[in-house]
């Protein structure tokens, strides 16, 4: 947009602390008033065409801005004029345009060599004026501020709109010369640079503001040589705004990389979104922009104003912004945190053992519609109470990070390292991530490095080429959301990424990342045709690039973070997803890396099973038999996720055969397998009490169904019950969670009665402490029915039965310890006889 000029009735918002001009009481309209003027000429030097330019100031000294009236006397025709300071007038009846009392002096103090003078500086190359004025200057710094020059040291100002500007350093002043389009200079006779300030006059203000371009550059050698290595582990530490203290004055550094820029310039609500007056310097191969601005600070808005190869300009927000403006509103925010963490016994007993080893049970959270219209600090009043009364080990939530569309549910992803604004700043979102830890409950965050948006504001072609995406189009566009892939083959971009997942884990104490969409990281023609994809440079279909960033990723968070986990969205059978990155497999590539992946076979088999009628079981059994073929080949996650609740999949109960009675408790008897199946547990909001309607982002779960005034809330409330103890058992019973990824851990007593709907197995801790676990999937009631045994039991008791008269079932159970016979049976040396509970899981442990 075209920026108006500075208000005549405020202070105009380019500049920090800005302060109104004193107005002249005596000020009489012009027409009458006596001044003189005097006219200082000005020859420019000649430039590379020959051509001369000479430019006239005229200033009226009634109208000076400072009340401090100088009279500029012409004194000679020569290419380089010289000014001449007033002298103290003798009588208080001088005439004011004649002589200026020493005190308001332009030069308060004279060099040694004689009285300062304000010179014409040398003037401004042409081709500087014009790359300056059109934005296409990449060392900004090299002509602006102060510079050492034959006779002294030249200061140029460009300050667009301004109508004066001058000098302050120590007790001297100096108005500098206006060169016309917004450019002042001088040359005064100094010896070397001083540290000084400007006081910039404009229509109806007067601003004293420090020289964005008298200071040096912000990052160092090491930065810019890791930046360009691609290995800057701390990458948001020195690009994106950091308010800091530099060169002894407090301002906001402003970096950005952009490599393929002609030129960048800050623009802001600061400078009324006009870049014109803030050109920022390149710091060399880095591809990196660089510009200190004094006095800018915390909550200003930002963008960068890019001009591309072809001259066109473009304004972007920041991809490292820590901070963004609440959506459809796209403009970066300088931030700081001041938060003060208070889960230190937290993080220092996270680690104590692997996550494949330790109880894990998340619940998946999409904070927006959990309960709509919270924000991240109500959300940590209610939350951490509902997680930890229901048991839960963990919360996942749902993509944090900054997104355009919400209706993306956050997998659109445009600010990288920024919190959602939606819900509060990142202060307000460190809050919640604390208030849980407090609780005990830890936090993993969905991660996406996959894809991004086409937003003409955000990445995409962000300095006018192809930069964070592949410049490939085959291997740029993703087939199946219309968002363009990432160049994992370029250093900085991986780097952009690598870095923005220890980010999250350091700066927000995030306790693992589960890595959205790697499946269509991995495979080069992942939802593409033949003739839409090219094979890698070994004829094969895997993305080289991709495996090595994953595993670079997996690597570097590992290292820095002790005790996070990291977990994979992967539905192929790609090998060696959570194997160690140094192991080959057979496929020849090292392992990913991860800690952990979603089982998605598990997930379609199981569900698929459950979705027939009981009758029709018997004929779809290996679907719940076949996971154990392979459970031991990756460390798993059982995921009933948000994915298979919406667009037509319906809620999980609803997703059961039979009335509505029937539907509740295939579900209770299902969610029961599968905390005892080998592997961790991950369920969404609103399926632990058996919401009928599938999820929807615009309103979140249905509360009003544990409301006490609805007729059929006991339904829903014990299904509720029944997760609590499901987490409750399970937590205190390390069969269930300890060797989840050995083979050790886990028994078939059997596994093919198929025409009985009965699958019963057992875990076992390390001590070899078992669990019997025992699903009935047929509506009708099984008595005296016999199941293999250890004979080292004396007895088992039931600890879990989801046929609970609490939960909703019909109350059929074991009150007393059931005691093994010895007769042999299933392969074991003794046998038990239960009664089967209709449509139930059943639970026993050792008495």
């Amino acid at each position: 947009m075209t920026p108006s000029p500075p208000s005549p009735h405020g202070s105009d918002p380019r500049e920090p602390k800005a302060a109104k001009a004193p107005r002249d009481p005596k000020k009489i309209p012009a027409e009458k008033a006596a001044v003189r003027k005097s006219v200082t000429e000005k020859t420019a030097a000649e430039t590379a065409t020959g051509k001369k330019a000479a430019e006239k100031k005229t200033a009226a000294a009634g109208k000076a801005v400072t009340k401090k009236a100088v009279t500029a006397k012409t004194t000679t025709k020569k290419a380089v004029a010289k000014k001449a300071v007033a002298k103290k007038a003798g009588t208080k009846k001088a005439v004011a345009g004649k002589a200026v009392a020493a005190k308001r002096s332009v030069a308060r103090e004279a060099p040694p060599a004689g009285p300062l003078e304000v010179a014409l500086s040398p003037a401004l190359d042409a081709d500087d004026r014009e790359r300056l004025l059109h934005g296409t200057h990449h060392q900004p710094h090299a002509v602006l501020g102060a510079h050492p020059a034959p006779g002294g040291i030249v200061f140029r100002a460009f300050r667009p709109y301004a109508r004066s500007v001058a000098v302050v350093t120590g007790d001297l002043r100096a108005e500098l010369h206006d060169d016309g389009d917004g450019f002042f200079s001088g040359l005064l006779p100094l010896r070397e640079v001083p540290a000084y300030r400007l006081v910039v006059a404009y229509e109806d203000t007067v601003q004293e503001t420090e020289d964005p371009y008298r200071f040096l550059p912000t990052l160092g050698d090491l930065d810019l040589h890791l930046i360009g290595e691609g290995r800057h582990e701390e990458l948001w530490t020195v690009l994106g705004a950091h308010p800091l203290t530099h060169q002894g004055v407090a301002g906001t550094r402003f970096c950005v990389w952009a490599p393929n820029a002609r030129a960048v310039r800050l623009a802001g609500a600061f400078n009324f979104w006009d870049g014109i007056g803030y050109p920022m310097r390149s710091l060399g191969s880095s591809g990196v922009w660089e510009l200190f601005v004094p006095g800018i600070g915390e909550g200003e808005l930002y963008k960068f104003d890019i001009t591309r190869p072809d001259g066109s300009r473009t304004q972007r927000a920041d991809p490292m912004a820590r901070r963004t403006e609440t959506p459809p509103a796209t403009s970066s925010v300088v931030e700081a945190s001041h938060y003060e963490w208070g889960d230190e016994e937290w993080l220092a007993r996270r680690g104590e053992r692997p996550a494949h080893e330790a109880p894990l049970s998340i619940y998946e959270v999409h904070l927006p519609s959990w309960r709509p219209g919270l924000t991240y600090r109500q959300l940590a009043e209610q939350l951490p109470a509902y997680v930890r009364e229901l048991g839960f080990t963990h919360v996942e939530l749902m993509p944090i990070a900054e997104h355009p569309f919400g209706g993306s549910w956050g997998y659109q992803v445009t600010g990288f390292y920024a919190p959602t604004a939606r819900l509060g700043t990142p202060d307000d979102f460190r809050f919640l991530v604390d208030a849980l830890h407090r609780a005990g409950i830890g936090v993993l965050m969905d991660w996406v490095p996959a894809h991004f948006p086409r937003d003409d504001w955000a990445l995409a072609e962000f300095d006018g080429r192809t930069l964070y995406e592949h410049e490939d189009p085959l291997r740029a566009a993703h087939p199946d959301w219309g968002t363009l892939e990432f160049d994992y083959g370029r250093r900085e971009v991986r780097n952009f990424l690598v870095a923005n997942a220890v980010y999250w884990c350091e700066e927000f104490h995030i306790d693992g990342l589960r890595v959205d969409a790697v499946a269509s990281m991995l495979y080069l023609d992942y939802s593409r045709e033949p003739g839409q994809w090219t094979p890698n440079e070994h004829g094969g279909r895997e993305n080289l690039d991709a495996v090595a960033f994953l595993q670079e990723m997996n690597a570097t968070v590992y290292r820095r973070v002790p005790g996070v986990v990291t977990i994979a969205e992967e539905s192929t059978a790609w090998d060696g997803v959570t194997r160690a990155t140094h192991h080959r497999g057979p496929s020849g590539f090292g392992g990913l890396g991860f800690g952990l992946k979603w089982n998605m076979g598990w997930m379609h088999d199981s569900l698929e099973y459950m979705s027939h009628e009981p009758v029709y079981r018997r004929y779809h059994h290996g679907e719940m038999t076949f996971s154990m073929v392979y459970a031991y080949s990756e460390n798993y996650v059982l995921p009933i996720s948000h994915d298979e609740v919406v667009h037509g999949k319906k809620s999980l109960v609803s997703k059961m055969p039979g009335d509505w009675w029937q539907q509740r408790a295939n579900l209770r008897a299902y969610l029961a397998y599968m905390w005892a199946h080998p592997g961790k547990q991950l369920l969404f909001m609103g399926q632990e009490f058996a919401q009928g309607a599938e999820w929807s982002e615009e309103h979140g779960p249905d509360w009003w169904l544990l409301d006490p005034a609805y007729g059929a809330e006991a339904d829903h409330r014990g299904v509720r019950e029944l997760v609590g103890d499901l987490n409750s058992v399970y937590r205190s019973t390390p069969a269930l969670w300890e060797r989840d990824t050995s083979a050790d851990g886990f028994a078939w007593v059997v596994g093919d009665a198929a025409d009985d709907n009965v699958l019963a197995f057992l875990r076992r801790d390390a001590d070899g402490t078992p669990l019997l676990a025992v699903s009935h999937f047929s509506p009708v009631v099984r008595h005296d029915y016999r199941l293999g045994v250890p004979d080292d039991i004396p007895a088992w008791y039931e600890v879990l039965n989801t046929d609970a008269g609490r939960y909703g079932g019909s109350d059929v159970f074991h009150p007393d310890p059931v005691k093994p016979e010895p007769q042999p049976w299933h392969g074991h040396p003794a046998s038990i006889r239960l009664t089967l509970p209709p449509l139930s899981t059943v639970w026993l442990r050792p008495a």
